[in-house]
């Protein structure tokens, strides 16, 4: 059982690495050969994350596995000790949310629901129809909300402003997750086309 889940891990890692970027926004002579193809949380409960990565923002299941396990010394099998889910948003091959969790580990004390510190991290994640999506947002699952749409506007470099509908949730497990959705352009780059969900 561990081999295949290996081989499961390492057939989808393949895959995905086979897949070229499709939003290729730095010009080709600007690019580097360095790509942030995802960020994992290590999670309590990934049923109670999916609620909202999944379900109210939409993002595609693309890996749910158990991985782990193997057998004894007497050849039993052992239990997976370890259940991944990849998810995706526009691009297969970079910006992929993980979701990890440690089967057999003790209990975790409850998540901590306070602006990110040092040593943390936040999210952050377009959404270009925010607007129609933040009810579905706002009622998830085991989320806390920090600060409903509510329109900011960054300073841009070489004056003016960007203005930004900005919003905060914390996930199931106190992960600080900026949803915004961009107003107007920055770095004179158009904002993403609005999808239907």
């Amino acid at each position: 059982m561990f081999q295949r889940c290996l081989l499961a891990a390492a057939t989808a890692a393949t895959l995905l690495a086979a897949l070229p970027a499709t939003a290729q926004r730095v010009p080709e002579a600007e690019r580097i050969p360095i790509d942030i193809r995802r960020t994992t949380f290590v999670v309590r409960d990934i049923d109670k994350s999916l609620p909202l990565y999944r379900d109210a923002l939409g993002l595609k299941v693309i890996y749910d596995q158990l991985i782990g396990g193997g057998v004894d010394k007497d050849g039993k099998a052992l239990a997976p000790t370890v259940r991944l889910v990849l998810l995706r948003a526009n691009d297969t091959f970079i910006g992929n949310l993980g979701l990890m969790q440690r089967l057999n580990a003790p209990a975790a004390p409850p998540p901590v629901f306070a602006k990110a510190g040092v040593g943390q991290m936040i999210m952050v994640i377009n959404v270009a129809d925010l607007d129609t999506r933040w009810p579905a947002i706002e009622k998830a699952a085991h989320i806390k909300v920090e600060t409903p749409p509510t329109r900011i506007e960054y300073p841009q470099a070489g004056g003016g402003v960007i203005p930004v509908m900005f919003s905060a949730v914390w996930d199931p497990d106190g992960n600080y997750i900026e949803l915004n959705k961009l107003l107007g352009t920055a770095a004179g780059a158009s904002p993403p086309a609005e999808k239907k969900p």
